[in-house]
């Protein structure tokens, strides 16, 4: 190529410049869009297929052991989560209005189950040296209350903070984690899919409470 045939070359225009410009900035956009995408829609738009109100966990099995027994009620074999799901709230003893909030919607969600209340139980572990006191306990039949361990604590994410409900399978792993101050409305539907889609406890005989005969099963 000639000098000539170089000098015959113009410069770009200012609107050439800017048209350039433009040009690469739309591609590298179309290149980046896609990891965009799915940023947004992992941390900020939730598919339309996820629908349970509770955070699945990573199931955690909860240790083979015996927990002391609290306000008088009979030590907790971990053996007795065999068979049914469990809604379980880690706190201490004295408790303060959002712990008063959870043991209702544990109770209510129960309930709210109908014939097939029974498959669902409900626990306590009281994270402190403190007992609850007998008025809060009154409105909660058959909640089995048990004082907790370390290794039962850490399987239970966030548990220091005694704010969260806790669902355990029929075999006994912790799987899901509600909110804190949970939707009882919302813990319905949760556990009405999972005992309605799931073979698990079904079929399983009510235990009696030994702690208070009185009392019915929960």
């Amino acid at each position: 190529m000639t000098s000539a045939s170089l000098s015959d070359r113009s410069p770009a225009t200012p609107a050439q410049t800017r048209a350039g410009r433009r040009t690469l900035a739309l591609l590298a956009f179309v290149c980046v869009l896609p990891v965009a995408a799915s940023y947004f829609a992992y941390y900020v738009w939730q598919p339309e297929g996820r629908t349970n109100y509770g955070e699945l966990l990573v199931p955690a099995a909860l240790p083979d052991a015996v927990l002391p027994g609290v306000a008088g009620q009979p030590d907790f074999a971990r053996s007795e989560l065999d068979g049914r799901w469990t809604l379980l709230f880690a706190a201490p003893g004295t408790c303060d209005r959002a712990c008063a909030e959870a043991l209702y919607a544990m109770r209510q969600s129960r309930l709210a189950q109908g014939e097939e209340m029974d498959r669902v139980a409900r626990l306590w572990l009281v994270s402190d040296a403190a007992t609850p006191a007998d008025d809060l306990l009154a409105p909660h039949a058959g909640l089995r209350l048990a004082r907790a361990t370390p290794a039962w604590l850490e399987r239970l994410p966030g548990a220091e903070r005694g704010r969260h409900v806790y669902l355990v399978d029929p075999r006994g792993s912790v799987m899901m984690r509600f909110p804190e101050n949970a939707d009882p409305r919302r813990v319905v539907k949760d556990l009405q899919r999972l005992l309605k889609y799931s073979a698990l406890g079904r079929g399983q005989s009510p235990r009696p409470n030994s702690a208070n005969p009185m009392r019915t099963p929960g």
